[in-house]
């Protein structure tokens, strides 16, 4: 059972997550490309998961998921951002809201924490598919522009 109240405090808290996130982003020795973009854009997408996360994390269908993040991937490589750092920004916004779930203490009973429990799962379960789409297009992406790099690496 997920518990509405926590998903409803991260929508909730949806800006602040963000503001998190983006000032992390750009500061991060391991995303670099992430600091020269530029706000609007990072807080964009990050916000749009955050804010909805509810409808994000009860997905039946992973068609959503996939063009969400083909788009990021299409963009990013355009931008000219690595896969790494894409991979590593994915993980951090993850890991922010494990950390700001974890941080709200409202967890106070065993059916709160089974809860919470059940909500961390949900959370992985969306960002594991969120980076698989991601590398997938932008691998596919990569191979449209750079064809034999493409076969070495599949080799």
């Amino acid at each position: 059972m997920l518990s509405v109240r926590l998903v409803q405090m991260i929508e909730d808290h949806a800006e602040e997550l963000t503001g998190e996130l983006i000032k992390d982003l750009r500061s991060n020795p391991r995303t670099p490309h992430y600091h020269h973009l530029t706000f609007e854009e990072l807080h964009y997408r990050t916000y749009s998961v955050y804010r909805n996360l509810g409808h994000w994390v009860s997905q039946r269908s992973e068609e959503p998921i996939a063009a969400s993040y083909a788009d990021l991937a299409i963009r990013r490589y355009a931008e000219g951002v690595p896969l790494e750092e894409i991979v590593f920004a994915l993980a951090s916004t993850k890991n922010h809201l494990y950390s700001y779930v974890q941080s709200t203490g409202l967890m106070d009973s065993a059916v709160e924490l089974h809860q919470e429990r059940e909500l961390r799962r949900l959370i992985g379960n969306f960002y594991d598919k969120a980076i698989y789409y991601t590398v997938r297009a932008y691998e596919r992406e990569a191979a449209l522009f750079h064809p034999r790099s493409a076969m070495k690496a599949a080799a």
